[in-house]
């Protein structure tokens, strides 16, 4: 095993914890976070085929002339808020939430807060 910094040990550790209870249905697929320093990315997952049913981040075409940092908390809503607009369109209404070993506190609360309130059911 290559060397690894232990904060992402860690969080993968937890990781692994929470995806062995939470897992995404063709009913109820799963939205899972992954937050880097710069950006954050989300997308809903059908387990049960393997697929990706929608996507967005910070890095997507819709923020692309946005200015400043988007790391932050004001990006991580209006990347949830893009998310539920797609999902809602792609016929997913409920999903299970996967956050993914990170805590549920700043920017991935954000962005599920932003998203339940886009109409997403968690």
């Amino acid at each position: 095993m290559a060397k690894t910094n232990p904060r992402t040990k860690a969080r993968l550790r937890r990781k692994m914890h929470i995806r062995k209870s939470v897992r995404g249905s063709t009913l109820r697929p799963r939205l899972t976070v992954f937050r880097s320093a710069n950006h954050i990315y989300a997308q809903i997952i059908n387990d049960e085929t393997g697929t990706t049913l929608v996507s967005a981040s910070s890095k997507s075409p819709e923020f692309a002339k946005a200015k400043g940092h988007k790391g932050n908390k004001e990006f991580a809503s209006k990347v949830g808020e893009l998310l539920a607009k797609k999902a809602i369109a792609a016929g997913v209404e409920s999903i299970a939430f996967d956050r993914n070993g990170f805590l549920y506190h700043g920017r991935v609360q954000a962005l599920a807060d932003a998203a339940r309130e886009a109409g997403l059911k968690f």
